[in-house]
């Protein structure tokens, strides 16, 4: 087999190593394009419960509520012990639970999505570093073949070195020089 055609045959291997995967999603927009104006509201509602600026508008709405009603300033709609407030605090309270608990709900459904796609991408990294894996054993392949056919390039250099020393020893020999004597003019026959 000619040099030409193994490169060919090679270069024709490695380019077989393409693959495919389907895309990455994005979560997030999916996600975003999923949720209904009610879930927006009710992710928003759970975003100001869980602030400060939330707690303090709450604290600062009870001590003016107690001042209104404990110092008689005006006319007291709601005498000590303050039932009224405890109903609007109750009330208030299982509003927002719910609320949040509708954000969480969404919140588990996002980490499930999440889940999932994590998993699709962990099989397809395992794919890919099954075809790289693949890949690498081919690619020694096909280096030992080159370490091997350049192994036998040298013991076949070497092998024609010794053939010619051995050729250029055995012509030395040959064209040794003469026992020394008396050089004769050659002799030249004349034509008849």
């Amino acid at each position: 087999m000619s040099t030409a055609r193994e490169i060919e045959d090679i270069a024709r291997d490695l380019i077989k190593h393409q693959h495919d995967h389907p895309p990455v999603r994005d979560l997030n927009r999916e996600v975003e394009r999923r949720l209904t104006f009610a879930d927006r509201v009710a992710d928003d509602f759970a975003r100001l419960v869980g602030s400060w600026v939330f707690v303090l508008v709450q604290a600062g709405i009870m001590v003016v509520w107690i001042g209104l009603n404990a110092l008689n300033l005006i006319r007291p709609w709601d005498r000590y012990p303050f039932f009224f407030l405890n109903f609007i605090l109750t009330l208030e309270a299982a509003v927002w639970v719910s609320v949040v608990l509708m954000a969480m709900n969404r919140l588990a459904d996002r980490d499930r999505l999440r889940a999932q796609q994590d998993y699709e991408l962990n099989v397809k990294a395992e794919e890919e570093l099954k075809a790289l894996m693949n890949h690498l054993m081919h690619q020694d392949e096909i280096l030992l073949q080159i370490v091997n056919r350049l192994d036998r390039g040298d013991r076949e250099m070497k092998r024609l070195a010794r053939r010619l020393e051995e050729v250029i020893a055995s012509n030395n020999e040959t064209s040794a020089p003469k026992p020394a004597g008396p050089e004769r003019p050659p002799i030249s026959i004349p034509a008849p």
